[in-house]
């Protein structure tokens, strides 16, 4: 076997699991597993340990490395398991150096264990990549860590705090994937809207974007990955009713649809604020589209709190939801609130997936008829221009094909190449 990564969680673990390949070859390992864990919630761990388990009987004698943030957060779980060969930290895992001299099979826990301090990183180095083993797609990271401290959340303590790459940095990346064939990339970090904040003369995102698309013409399509609505710019509103290229959807992290709850996660805005977001964000642009992550049952959460999350997926007209019961993570103001009961939790979380089907399904609908640009993943299936999946009946992956929307399934458009 090579080297074969497995990936949890965000598009930035996405865009770092191609590094760490890269860095992992170059450090002449081979016969290995990278995995790069999430610490998100409780049932993301699990999986990871579930991942793990299976890679060792799938291959009894790679190494088994071990990375990501809940390797920072929770470096203990994954050096007791036996199964694993190192855990590495988030601040080392891009460095050829941290696959190197990997102890051998039987030491202890202590021994593979090589987790430093996230909070004393200080900047984030861009690392240049020629493309994404089987994506159509490049991810690139301008940010890393989050200054914010919401009472639900362990990613800064598995991230560390705000930090971004350079402008010119990040748009001679740009241009590098784009010379290898990338139609679209896609800006990823931890907390992009703070993006800027360390850099001389704190550029923010609205200012990276444009920048982009003027300095890379020759970029077809720009995506921006999850931001927090309540710090978008002026240059980002700017771009987002100017530039055709930057790409009609945008994820939110909304979290929660009530002003209280929204105040006891320690959240910057409230609902109304989301509202005018998308509100002024579709004034702005009419084809945009909106998904958004949503925590059902967090401590303290009534019925009635509930229900402003279901009325907001209508109020800001979400389309694509991401639903996440709430899981305590040790450590967080949250854990030591008073919880709703667990079945409670997951009834919650199932009428908002119920609610974000119908939205999506209503999407579907209002999409018959109209033309789009679709990017090919795969033989058979892209994405238009809203991120939405479709069928379609022909393109070569990596292609951006012409297509008209003639009906749809359950889950995807169906459309005809022009």
């Amino acid at each position: 076997m090579a080297i074969e990564v497995i990936t949890f969680g965000c598009r930035l673990n996405t865009a770092e699991s191609e590094v760490m390949r890269q860095k992992a070859i170059e450090a002449g390992l081979s016969e290995a597993v990278l995995v790069n864990t999430c610490a998100v919630t409780g049932e993301a761990v699990r999986q990871a340990k579930q991942a793990i388990r299976r890679a060792r009987r799938a291959n009894p004698d790679a190494r088994i490395v071990v990375t990501g943030c809940a390797a920072q957060t929770s470096p203990e779980l994954f050096a007791g398991m036996s199964e694993v060969d190192l855990v590495v930290g988030n601040a080392d895992k891009l460095t050829e150096a941290a696959y190197q001299a990997i102890p051998d099979f039987g030491v202890s826990a202590e021994e593979k264990t090589r987790v430093n301090d996230i909070m004393s990183v200080r900047e984030t180095a861009l690392h240049l990549v020629d493309g994404f083993e089987g994506r159509t797609r490049a991810f690139v990271q301008v940010q890393n860590g989050c200054n914010h401290r919401c009472t639900f959340c362990i990613i800064p303590f598995g991230r560390g705090n705000s930090r971004s790459v350079p402008m010119g940095d990040v748009v001679s990346q740009v241009r590098r994937l784009v010379e290898n064939g990338y139609a679209e990339v896609v800006l990823t970090g931890v907390d992009l809207t703070s993006y800027g904040d360390d850099l001389p003369g704190n550029p923010p995102l609205g200012r990276l974007t444009r920048s982009i698309l003027k300095e890379v013409p020759e970029l077809s399509r720009l995506r921006i990955s999850s931001i927090d609505s309540i710090e978008a710019d002026p240059d980002l509103m700017a771009a987002i009713a100017e530039e055709e290229r930057l790409m009609p959807h945008m994820h939110l992290s909304l979290q929660h649809g009530d002003d209280l709850i929204l105040k006891r996660m320690k959240r910057r805005h409230l609902r109304a604020d989301a509202i005018r977001f998308c509100d002024e964000a579709r004034r702005l642009r009419p084809d945009m589209v909106f998904g958004a992550d949503i925590i059902a049952g967090f401590p303290t959460e009534t019925e009635a709190m509930f229900r402003n999350s279901l009325a907001i997926v209508d109020d800001c007209g979400l389309t694509h939801l991401h639903v996440f019961p709430y899981s305590p993570r040790p450590g967080t103001p949250a854990a030591r609130m008073p919880q709703v009961e667990r079945a409670e939790i997951k009834n919650r979380a199932s009428r908002l997936r119920d609610k974000g089907d119908m939205a999506f399904r209503a999407h579907l609908d209002a999409e018959a008829g109209r033309h789009h640009a679709v990017l090919i993943e795969k033989d058979g299936l892209g994405r238009t221009e809203q991120f939405t999946l479709t069928e379609i009946d022909r393109g070569a992956p990596g292609e951006i094909v012409q297509a008209i929307v003639t009906g749809r399934t359950d889950r995807a458009l169906v459309s005809k190449a022009a």
